[in-house]
């Protein structure tokens, strides 16, 4: 059995030579992540153009995904490492100085106005938490309640309904508009509140523009879930920040609770943060990371994604040939027809628009007759990618593959759930588009002659809804 769920990777300075991104792309990676927080904007257009080229050269398509800082609130640069141990005093200063072992600078000038005696804030992933204890005229003066190292320019959360920052930023926009320049696949966007934000990015729909990933990760965007979902292309439940605005215990369920109404509406979901962090210098996972792993596969997530495990950790092929084998395991154990059954008898699918509403009956169907008569696979033939993503929700058994003639399309589809990515020259009429993949996928070795296939596609090259379904013999 070929792996369903999708695994992303952050490139940084510990993968940045083209050996160690080949490695990654051989145990894995199908998805690469360019964080824009960190790094020039050039330096990140380079390393685009040298995945391009990597991942023509092993021959198999990788999506590349630009993360764009959002309203980040960051430290001023730590020189050092610096351990920060519980009681400590420090003082925090508006302003974009380094920062001092007793006073850290904070790049957020509304610091003083907008956080209050007695806030709670935390650094980096949220593992080191201070508590606001006195407001000076210059500074805030906090006390360490969880201590540990910080270094680097970490992340400085603060409650998102007091930032008066908005998404994206100006400097996020510079950065669109830069990376689409160069053909991103996809790009997320951070500290989403709701769907106004989504839409103010202002991208063409794919497959000319990118995929907008929104990452949820403040209390607003779960109350706005659904219609950060229906203006979005897929879901990122970004558990760091999340697990700062929101009770640890809550955390999990709303993951379940992002995850489930992502894929009921045909996006693809990504589970992000601390997946393999022992890794960043560890040998091998904790038990609890790996079963953490596993469970956002029995979840139904699209995606698992690494941060500092692949961008600074020891052996970045190493960490992602790790995640490869934990979430094939886990999808072994997945439990497909359960899934797909729970789909239809809850209606979670739900319509959105009069081809949405075609291609979701379509889809529903073609899951139905794939389980009935053990399909070998499901052929989806798709200029967008849409189509494939709607039958992705029901979690088939069957092998999903996605033929188009849409570079870009092909690239995103390296982020849906179970699809196996095909690039034909073009659509034709429907018979003789479904001849040709038939042909093409023998040839590639995923079918075989007399398999039994479900084919899923538009009975024109230009319908706008997935309207055919023919159950067929490979020839």
């Amino acid at each position: 059995m070929k792996r369903r769920t999708k695994i992303i990777a952050t490139i940084g300075p510990a993968c940045s030579d083209s050996t160690t991104l080949k490695s990654m792309i051989e145990a894995g990676m199908d998805v690469a992540r360019l964080n824009l927080s960190h790094g020039d904007v050039e330096d990140h257009i380079t390393r685009l153009h040298q995945l391009r080229e990597i991942a023509d050269a092993v021959g198999r398509p990788l999506g590349v995904m630009a993360d764009l800082p959002g309203p980040k609130v960051r430290l001023g640069m730590f020189e050092e490492p610096l351990m920060l141990s519980i009681n400590d005093e420090i003082l925090l200063e508006p302003g974009e100085g380094p920062s001092k072992p007793d006073r850290f600078m904070v790049g957020y000038e509304s610091l003083l106005s907008d956080v209050h005696t007695g806030d709670r804030l935390a650094i980096g992933d949220g593992t080191i938490v201070l508590d606001v204890v006195e407001h000076l005229d210059s500074a805030l003066k906090a006390r360490v309640m969880f201590g540990g190292t910080v270094q680097g320019r970490p992340g400085l959360h603060i409650p998102s309904d007091r930032l008066k920052l908005t998404t994206p930023t100006a400097d996020d926009l510079r950065l669109l508009d830069a990376m689409v320049e160069n053909d991103v696949d996809m790009i997320a966007l951070s500290f989403v509140r709701s769907a106004h934000d989504v839409r103010r990015v202002g991208l063409e729909p794919t497959p000319r523009g990118p995929l907008v990933v929104a990452k949820i990760e403040t209390r607003a965007a779960v109350e706005n879930l659904d219609g950060i979902i229906t203006e979005s292309g897929a879901i990122m439940v970004a558990r760091g920040d999340l697990g700062t605005e929101c009770s640890i215990e809550d955390l999990p369920h709303l993951q379940k609770k992002i995850i489930s109404r992502c894929i009921a509406l045909g996006r693809p979901a990504i589970t992000a943060t601390q997946m393999l962090e022992s890794m960043i210098t560890a040998p091998a996972p904790t038990r609890a990371e790996a079963s953490d792993v596993a469970n956002a596969v029995f979840d139904g997530t699209s995606a698992v994604m690494l941060s500092a495990e692949t961008a600074i950790g020891q052996d970045p092929a190493h960490v992602v040939a790790t995640m490869a084998r934990i979430a094939l395991h886990a999808d072994q154990e997945f439990n497909y027809d359960h899934w797909g059954k729970d789909l239809q008898r809850e209606h979670l699918v739900e319509r959105q628009g009069t081809d949405s509403a075609v291609t979701d009956t379509m889809t529903m169907a073609t899951w139905q007759a794939a389980r009935e008569i053990n399909a070998k696979a499901i052929v989806c033939i798709s200029r967008s990618g849409f189509t494939v993503r709607a039958i992705a929700r029901f979690r088939p058994e069957a092998p999903i593959l996605g033929f188009s003639p849409e570079e870009r399309t092909i690239r995103q589809l390296t982020m849906s759930w179970g699809a196996t990515p095909i690039k034909i020259d073009r659509i034709d009429d429907n018979v003789t588009t479904v001849h040709k993949v038939l042909e093409l996928a023998k040839s590639l070795g995923h079918l075989r002659t007399g398999d039994v296939v479900a084919v899923l596609g538009g009975s024109s090259a230009t319908i706008g809804a997935t309207d055919t379904l023919r159950m067929v013999r490979c020839p």
